[in-house]
């Protein structure tokens, strides 16, 4: 009798560790897991980040590193701990995913418009209002500029500043940077009907695109390096490993190289990543009330950079013959290529016959740019102060 009751104990006893931060954890990662294939927003981030938030709050979860009271290590090193030591501890998983996407990038629609540029820079302005914010709340700097990061709608910038800031809530901060940008068709359009006339969202932008030379295409990523290294040098990591790939796209050289970094290598960092992330989403750390203020924080940030683009729009229409539809503002975030979708189907909405997808993909190639330029502008100004 007390061997069958010992076998019914190690093959049940787990269900009496269960608690409803652990439950509320398994929500969290089912509603992500829907959104991924029935929404299908962002299924590559998504996916794994909702399966893992389940598998790493299991009872006594073998897949991360598990603890006794004084702190030391039970059994083996969680496999989910291993990656996130290896890919997100030391920055390389974001780092390799620029190359990824600095490779899918196109910059020929900014070349040809350059002053979309300008959109890129108004559409950062969310972060900076936020850390103000996060600051007269009660976070310290190296939180506040972690959380305020999360407006940039760029995971591997917001992984970055996180870590080189040690933040204390890094998981939420990730999490929140990576399901926003996922929640972009949901989270813009209400942000910019608030703030633009029907007439406005109406207006029409004829595309005339320049014809840009390879020389030009080529120059642009190592130009771009150079400014941004001279500029916000702590940016130079993240900014070169994106305009690395870009230069595999442009060179003409190296295509297979190329399909590679936009296809597989983009692919298989975004899974593991995904899967990595989750060890931060483990219920005693991250069910706080202050994980729920970060959540918040990003999301107003997030609000507020994609009113900034838009504002900045309507404010340059004062003083231009040839109007800016300021919706093309809202792209100006680094939500590549979600955020100038979105601002292209609020267009046809308005118009069939308006096509505003050239110039919102300026916007967004730019706020990728800027985004990461922040960062590194963040992190230049908060440093200091964290010691």
């Amino acid at each position: 009798m007390e061997k069958i009751l010992s076998i019914f104990t190690n093959l049940f006893g787990n269900f009496t560790n269960i608690t409803w931060q652990m439950v509320l954890m398994w929500a969290i990662g089912a509603l992500l897991i829907y959104l991924a294939i029935k929404k299908e927003m962002e299924p590559t981030l998504l996916l794994p980040i909702g399966f893992g938030a389940i598998l790493v709050n299991l009872p006594l979860s073998g897949a991360v590193t598990q603890y006794d009271e004084t702190g030391n290590v039970l059994g083996e090193i969680g496999a989910i701990d291993r990656l996130y030591d290896m890919g997100i501890g030391n920055e390389l998983f974001p780092l390799l995913l620029f190359i990824g996407i600095g490779a899918m990038i196109d910059f020929g629609p900014l070349l040809s418009n350059p002053k979309m540029m300008l959109f890129g820079a108004a559409a950062q302005f969310g972060i900076f209002f936020t850390f103000g914010l996060a600051r007269i709340i009660g976070f310290d700097f190296a939180n506040a500029a972690s959380a305020a990061i999360i407006g940039a709608a760029d995971g591997p910038t917001s992984i970055f500043v996180a870590n080189e800031l040690n933040a204390s809530y890094s998981g939420a901060i990730i999490v929140a940077a990576y399901s926003y940008m996922a929640l972009v068709p949901i989270i813009q359009p209400p942000v910019i009907k608030a703030l633009t006339t029907k007439k406005e969202r109406a207006i029409k932008m004829p595309y005339n695109p320049t014809n840009v030379s390879k020389s030009v295409r080529i120059a642009f990523p190592i130009f771009v390096t150079l400014i941004a290294g001279l500029i916000s040098n702590q940016s130079v990591s993240l900014v070169g490993f994106l305009m690395f790939g870009n230069l595999i796209r442009e060179c003409g050289v190296l295509e297979g190289l190329s399909q590679t970094a936009q296809k597989e290598l983009a692919n298989l960092i975004t899974i593991v990543l995904g899967l990595a992330v989750s060890t931060t989403m483990q219920a005693d750390k991250f069910v706080t009330v202050e994980t729920f203020l970060i959540l918040a924080l990003g999301l107003f940030a997030f609000i507020f950079d994609t009113a900034g683009g838009v504002l900045f729009g309507k404010f340059i229409n004062l003083f231009t013959k040839n109007k800016i539809n300021p919706m093309v503002g809202a792209a100006g975030i680094s939500a590549f290529p979600m955020s100038s979708r979105v601002v292209h189907k609020m267009g046809l909405k308005e118009d069939p016959t308006n096509h505003l997808l050239m110039h919102a993909a300026a916007a967004n190639v730019s706020g990728q740019i800027a985004s990461v330029i922040a960062g590194g502008l963040i992190l230049k100004l908060v440093s200091p102060l964290i010691g």
